[in-house]
This record gives C-alpha cells, structure tokens and sequence, in this order.
C-alpha cells in the first residue's frame, strides 16, 4: 500500500510539473536577437527581420513598428501581418478596382506595390478577378523583364454565378507564375458596367493568399467593407545558392542548422533547424536548440519496461533490468522479457524502478521548470527593455562613443545585487514620483538609485533624450546622472551619491539647522542659483526643473549645494520660449501664473527658488497649517512681512546679527522680486545668480566692489565646470502632495491674491 500510495503522489506531483512546464515554455526560444524588439503588436519579428539596422540582417529585413495600436510596416506602406521562419511574409494587397455608378459618377483604383527584396509567392497566392462586365491585369517584373497577366470574368445576371465558384462567371481565379517581383493591379470594364449596373456596378482585382478568400454572389454588388486581402511574399537570404553561401563565412545558417533551396523563381538561401532542434535557425550560434523528445511526446517509450533519455538531436529508450529490446513503441522493438528472468522479482523491480524513475523525472522537471521560468524572466526583462527605449538609447549612444560622458545602461541584476534586491533598509527617501535607494555598485562606488512609480509609455522618445542629456550635464552643482535600467516595468535612474542629505532636513530638523550658519545658506542659495542659471542658458537644449525646492538639494560634507530629481523636468526646444503643459510639481512651490495658465516658463523655477530662499530666510516650510489661513503660504507670508516692514520679525533668529543683517536683507528683497505673480516682473536665473554670488564675495571681502566679481560669475553660470568626486544621498523623505487643480489654486494662488 505504501509504495502505490507514493506511486500516485508521485504522478499528481509530476502532472503539476508538466503543466506548469507546458504553460511556461510558450517563450521558449529566442526569436530576436537580444535586447532587440520582438513583437509588433501581435506580430512576432523574428531575426533576420528586425525594426533597426543592430536587430536585423540588412536593408531589405528593416521593418517599422509605428501606429496605435501599433502596425509593422514593411518599405513604405506594406503593412505585415506575418512573418514564417518557413520563409513567408504576409502582406495587406489594396484591391484595383473601377466603378460606373447608376448617378453617373465614376471610381477608380490602381494599387502597386514596389518590394524588390522579396518575390510573390506562386504557391500561396492567386490573382483574383471580380466583375460580370471585367478584365483586369496583373503586371509585374521577373529577371528584370516586365510581364503582364490577364483576367476575364463575365456574366449576364446572376442566374449561373455560384457560390464559392471562381472559374470566369462573376469570378475568374489565376495562377500567378514564379518569379514576380513589385507589381501593379488594373482593373478595366468592358462597356462601363450599362447592362449589368444594377447588381455589378464594379470590377475588382487582387492577389489573394490561398484559402482567405471564398467568393459569394454578394460580391458583385460590394465586397462588404474589404479594402485589402492578405498576400505572401517569399522571402531568402541574398542572391547565392547554398552550395556558395555556406562555403562562406558569412552564412547566417548556425549551429545545429541546414541550408535549404527556397522554391522555384526565388533567389538566395534558408535555414532549417535540423531534425531534433527547434528554434530560429537564422540566430548564430545557437538559434537551434534541442528538443527534449521525452517531455514533448512521453509515449515514445514504453514507461512500464523502459525509461527514455533525451541526447542531442535524439532520444533513447533503455529498457528496465530483465527485459531487452530498443524500448521504442513506433518503428521499433519495444522491451520484452529475457528468457529465464524470474517473473516475481520482476513484479518487484518494476514498481521499484517506475518509483525512481518518477522520483528523477520529478527532479528533472523541477530543473526544466526553473531553467523556463528563467528563459521566462529573460523575455520579461527584454520586453521592458524594448517598451522602455532600450534600441533607441543603443542607437543614440552609438553617436557617442569619442564622449565619456555617456549614459551608463545597467542590468537589473546589478542594480539588485547593489541594493539587496531593493531592500527596504536601503531606502533613502520617497515621494510622489518614486523611491530613492542608496546602491554599491561593484567596483564600490556608491550610488543612488530611483525607482519611479509610472511611466508614460507615450513620451518614450523624450525620455530617452533626456536620459541622454541629463548624463552629459557637468555642473559642480548639478548630481549627474549616470545612467538608467530598462529592463523593469517602469525604468531605474542612476545617479551620483551626495553624502550629507537634503537641504529640507537641514532647514527643518532642529538637531541640524543649528550647523547652517548665514554664510553657510547664502552660499548654497548662490550655488543653486547659478545650477539653475546653467540648465536654463548653458545646456545644448534648456531644460527646466519645474519642482525646484529644498528636497531636491542635496548638500556635500562641504555644505555645497546639488541640485538633483529631474523626474519633472522638461526640455525646451531652443525656438520656443514656453510650453503648454499639465501641472506637476510640489504644492507651495508652485508658480501661480503656471497653475492659472499651464503655461510653463523658466520663470517657474525663478519662483520655486524664491519660495526657497524665502524658507532659507525664515526657517519656515512652504506651505504650514500651523500659520493662520491667510499666511499659509510662505510665500504670502514672506512678500506681506516685507511689505508691512516686519521682516525681522519672521527671520530665523540663528542666522541674524549685525554684522549680517544688511546682506540678509538684500537677499530677502531679490527672494520678493522672484516671488512676483507675474513672470514678466521676475529676474531671470541668471540675474539671480549674479547678485548672489556679488553678495558671497562683498561678504568674504567686504571692501571690494560690485563690479569687480561680474567676470567671475559670468563664467560660473556660462561654463560647464568640473564635478568632483562626490556621491548622491537623498536622507530624508520627500512627499509630494497631489491635489485637483481647483484645489492648488484655492491654497496657492488666493492667498497671494488677498495679499496684493
């Protein structure tokens, strides 16, 4: 009873297995090479085929994935709907037609396809004529000959046209002979449809794919809607025979492969994964994998007196111990018993056996289970790869490769091992947009890693742009990125490693706004104003950060500020002033004018960074419900105690003496110019920085003039400057508050308002 009952446990265990098997190995074999797109909507492209010049053999195998919902395009306007390792393409063929309607007006259509890499298929297709009053012409190329083919199909009424029935009444179907390249489809009317037009008013044409097409007596009359029919193009490699193509380095055909002669008329080579291989034999070196025969087809071998072993290309059976035989069920011996075997100890040794040999196919399926749910995960990470921009990133970088300073593409499992698969110990800090997490990479560089919570599949171009971009930033106040991840759902952004957290924490956390001394705060507004100053007018295209805020500055152990967190930026093209978009940013940061107007400027960040230094000034956070209603706003707050000549009243009392007290007051009237309601009435970044950094230095150097630092500015916010050595750290969480729009501009803009 114990071994039957082992025995039954045993078989649940493994018809488990084989299911799972069966459901994990439909993306067994690679079609594509890596990293390269491998389906276009729900066509697959597999390789040579591929949609940039990196994923496929050449010109004539480049397709265009383009469209939503997406549609491959093959040359100009070939829309494939599939590709066969068999060496078959399938194309929509527009239908030639010419129409003589009953009002007197007239229809025609002349379609043409120009497709010279591959030829139509003469085994595949038929040329297809429609009409009671109609001929038509097919004309094509073969060896660089023109050659036309004829079409006549008749009938005076309906009474003798048949359904289904295509041989010259109402319907005329043709051979089309081998060899044709490109092609153009007529159709003409014998005397303009007068004696047939009230149920005939057109003459139709089109090559249609075998057995997608069934004529009815309806179509004479319309094709209900149809504008194309599938066609077949033959497809083969080059122009040479295998008997050249192989003796030649260049043959795609790899291991485990055989070289086969297309049919009759088509020029070139195919490739064949040899018997007991599966896969896409164009993929060197090993396109061809072997089939394990004894998981495909289990009754090859008689599993009660023999066991099968999978080898290379093949299989055996080997029978049990007291039987002989090849073991094979088809075409072969089978196992018998050996003369003199005692039969009791056989009744023994069976059940024995099938319970070992259950055991290692339990064991050997657990193995093939994991290495597909691995073949399984690879697929993953090259859909992501492909959704994220990973081609196109490759293309751009390939531009780039005299330049070192280039986006870094990470694999997930670096950015894992780096991370300890994301552990939450790790985290530095999240927002709305994602989380931060601190990373060594493996040569002990520390990093910080961003793991976004969406992704605008839309804007893929755009990101992938200004991955490119933000990676050749080389401002000493700007945290670099180094690179990205796409093989995740929602892409992973690297970047340097800042070692002393946010200024945020540094404002408001009150172990550590002791150590901000004034000059330690006036030179990281200073520094933050000529980063800013630099992405606005120093960049190849300007880009504006549009979530400036003291989250998003980092500090070293030097106090020097880093601006970081692009994942609200946006590029401004160099023709344009300011673009139309949706609201994003941190609530209290917000430009008034940009949440009335969506109309966004890089007089938003001069706003932001008002708000800023106004928070520099005061100790006090942007937005504060425990301020009265109408000061909640640090920004009204600030621009009303100006206003009202009560300042120092809402300074932090750790910065002001009177040594100071001047200085602190210029910077509080240019942080009231920046906190303008309108655009037009604030400075420019640049203007900014300037006085700024003239403040710094009349501090350090109190008897030196204005005009003495004007050079050294212009060369702080025109030139890109050295970044040091130095890491990203975002220590503390960064929360951004999302609310409706109606809502922003109730909390923000009406405060100012009343305050005017």
């Amino acid at each position: 009873m114990g071994l039957r009952r082992m025995f039954l446990e045993l078989v649940i265990c493994v018809a488990v297995i084989l299911s799972e098997m069966g459901a994990a190995a439909v993306d067994k074999f690679q079609i594509a090479k890596p990293y390269c797109q491998n389906r276009c909507g729900d066509v697959e492209i597999p390789y040579p085929f591929g949609t940039t010049k990196d994923c496929s053999l050449g010109e004539e195998f480049l397709l265009n994935c383009t469209g939503h919902p997406p549609e491959l395009i093959a040359g100009e306007n070939l829309i494939v709907k599939n590709i066969s390792m068999d060496g078959e393409i399938d194309v929509l063929m527009y239908i030639a037609k010419q129409c003589n309607y009953e009002n007197g007006s007239s229809l025609d259509n002349n379609p043409w396809i120009i497709y010279p890499a591959f030829t139509i298929s003469n085994t595949k297709n038929k040329f297809i004529t429609i009409g009671c009053d109609t001929y038509s012409y097919l004309n094509a190329f073969r060896n660089n000959e023109s050659i036309s083919i004829g079409s006549v199909s008749t009938c005076e009424s309906l009474t003798n046209v048949e359904d289904g029935s295509c041989t010259g009444i109402g319907c005329c179907q043709v051979d089309i002979p081998t060899g044709l390249k490109n092609l153009d489809l007529k159709a003409y009317s014998f005397n303009n449809h007068r004696n047939v037009s009230d149920f005939n008013p057109c003459s139709f044409a089109f090559v249609a794919k075998v057995d997608m097409f069934n004529f009815s007596p309806s179509y004479l009359e319309s094709l209900q809607g149809n504008e194309t029919y599938p066609m077949v193009f033959d497809w083969a490699i080059g122009d040479e025979n295998c008997g050249t193509a192989q003796n030649k380095s260049d043959c795609v055909c790899g291991n485990n492969t055989s070289c086969v002669t297309p049919p009759e008329g088509v020029d070139g080579y195919r490739c064949k994964c040899n018997k007991g291989y599966e896969g896409n034999p164009y993929l060197r070196p090993h396109g061809c994998q072997d089939i394990n025969e004894c998981e495909e087809y289990p009754n090859l071998c008689n599993i009660t007196t023999s066991r099968c072993n999978n080898v290379d290309g093949d299989f055996t059976c080997t029978c049990l111990d007291g039987y002989e035989g090849d073991g094979k069920i088809n075409n072969g011996t089978g196992c018998r018993l050996k003369a003199g075997t005692n039969r009791s100890k056989i009744n023994i040794i069976i059940p024995l056996a099938i319970s070992i040999g259950l055991i290692g196919l339990f064991m050997g399926g657990s193995s093939i289970y994991c290495g597909l749910q691995r073949r399984k995960f690879i697929k993953l990470k090259e859909k992501f790869f492909q959704q994220n921009g990973g081609s196109l990133l490759q293309q751009k970088l390939s531009n780039y490769r005299a330049s070192t300073e280039v986006a870094q593409i990470f694999s997930v499992e670096e950015l894992e091992k780096a991370t300890n698969k994301f552990d939450k110990s790790k985290i530095l800090g999240e927002g709305g947009y994602g989380t931060v997490y601190r990373g060594v990479l493996p040569n002990n560089k520390v990093v910080a890693i961003k793991k976004s919570k969406i992704c605008d599949r839309t804007q893929i171009e755009q990101f992938i742009n200004e991955v490119i971009l933000l990676t050749q930033i080389n401002h000493r106040n700007v945290v670099r990125m180094l690179g990205c991840c796409l093989e995740t759902e929602v892409p992973l952004l690297v970047y340097e490693f800042i070692t002393n957290g946010t200024l945020s924490s540094h404002i408001h956390d009150k172990n550590l706004s002791s150590s901000l001394s004034w000059e330690k705060r006036l030179k990281i507004a200073s520094e933050t104003a000529g980063a800013l100053a630099y992405l606005h007018s120093s960049t190849s295209v300007p880009i504006i950060h549009r979530d400036v805020k003291p989250a998003n500055i980092l500090l070293d152990d030097n106090y020097s500020a880093k601006v970081v967190d692009f994942g609200t930026s946006i590029l401004v093209p160099l023709d344009q002033t300011e673009l139309s978009t949706l609201v994003k940013g941190t609530l209290g940061y917000l430009d008034p004018e940009y949440i009335y107007s969506n109309q966004l400027t890089e007089k938003s960040d001069v706003y932001s960074f008002g708000v800023v230094v106004a928070e520099l000034l005061t100790g006090e956070k942007a937005l504060s419900f425990d301020r009265p209603e109408k000061d909640r706003s640090l920004a009204m707050y600030f621009n009303s105690a100006i206003k009202e000549d009560r300042l120092h009243q809402i300074l932090d009392d750790q910065i002001v003496n009177d040594d100071n007290i001047n200085a602190i007051e210029e910077v509080a009237n240019m942080a009231k110019w920046c906190l303008s309601v309108k655009g037009e009435d604030r400075p420019t970044m640049k203007e900014v920085a300037m006085e700024l950094e003239g403040l710094r230095i009349m501090g350090k150097h109190p008897l030196v003039k204005a005009d003495l630092y004007t050079e050294e500015t212009e060369y702080l916010l025109g030139a890109p400057t050295h970044s040091f050595n130095i890491d990203v750290y975002n220590g503390s969480s960064s929360t951004i508050t999302t609310v409706g729009l109606e809502s922003m501009r109730n909390q923000v803009v009406k405060p100012l308002d009343d305050g005017r």
